[in-house]
């Protein structure tokens, strides 16, 4: 059963680079000059571009000629069961505002669960010509490598990157736990694509990343990339990463970093 579980997961790797290699050249060399708002979500600041559209399309269609018993469940509203015991979750565009704006702070973020549990996560960020990739219980790369998150800091001295969601009232709550958080570590850095910071919080780029307001198709492939890279994730204390609250970092910045933002209320607006 090993042996066929770690062929799956090299099968599901295999498949998951290539839908995102192509997504990213399709975001990277298409992106019209006059790109504009498609749709709005959350509020009218949460946008959808046609290339978000674009890029899920061609995503879910490569996963349904390959893998087409397998579920599915992407930001922009693909939503399939699936009898295989395999789903995809797929953000096909995490980053949306950089992207609008011309940006580089974007990426697409293709995970593979197994009977529920998340074994493979890619985060493909075209514009840093980097391809982060994680394989439960084989370890995390960017490109060809092997990655490890920092040596943990005191808390004073951790860098902490965060995100902040597109509702109003919310975005006052985040904003008053930053302010809070903001003279107990070294400092707080907002690059606009979870995905991305938490294949950073991999690579040692940050000694940690917290958000709340996070969907599965945010977190899924980073959290994977992230653990695997020897981090510690999790939500509020005793909690994995959920919408509430995500946390993830150096083992001992998170021992210290989690029940901190849990005292602050980052888990609630």
């Amino acid at each position: 059963m090993s042996d066929q579980l770690d062929q799956l997961k090299a099968e599901l790797l295999e498949h998951a680079l290539e839908a995102a290699r192509r997504a990213g050249e399709l975001l990277r060399d298409g992106r019209p000059a006059d790109l504009g708002v498609a749709a709005t979500k959350s509020s009218a600041v949460d946008v959808v571009t046609e290339m978000d559209l674009a890029s899920e399309k061609l995503i879910t269609g490569y996963l349904a000629e390959h893998r087409p018993d397998d579920g599915l469940l992407g930001e922009e509203g693909a939503a399939t069961t699936g009898s295989s015991g395999v789903r995809w979750v797929v953000d096909p565009l995490d980053g949306t505002v950089n992207y609008l704006y011309g940006l580089p702070g974007w990426a697409v973020s293709v995970a593979a669960e197994y009977e529920g549990e998340t074994v493979v996560g890619v985060v493909e960020a075209p514009t840093r010509s980097e391809t982060f990739r994680g394989v439960l219980g084989h370890g995390a790369f960017r490109n060809a490598q092997p990655l490890h998150c920092r040596p943990a800091p005191p808390l004073a001295e951790a860098l902490i990157g965060t995100g902040f969601n597109y509702v109003h009232e919310r975005r006052l709550a985040q904003a008053e736990v930053a302010r809070q958080l903001i003279p107990q570590v070294r400092d707080i850095r907002r690059s606009g694509s979870a995905a991305i910071d938490l294949c950073d919080v991999a690579a040692g780029r940050l000694d940690g990343f917290y958000e709340r307001g996070l969907h599965l198709w945010d977190l899924a492939a980073g959290d994977l990339i992230a653990r695997e890279a020897g981090a510690r994730t999790g939500g509020r204390p005793g909690c994995g990463p959920d919408g509430d609250l995500t946390v993830a970092a150096s083992p001992g910045v998170f021992e210290h970093l989690q029940p901190l933002l849990d005292r602050l209320g980052a888990w609630h607006d």
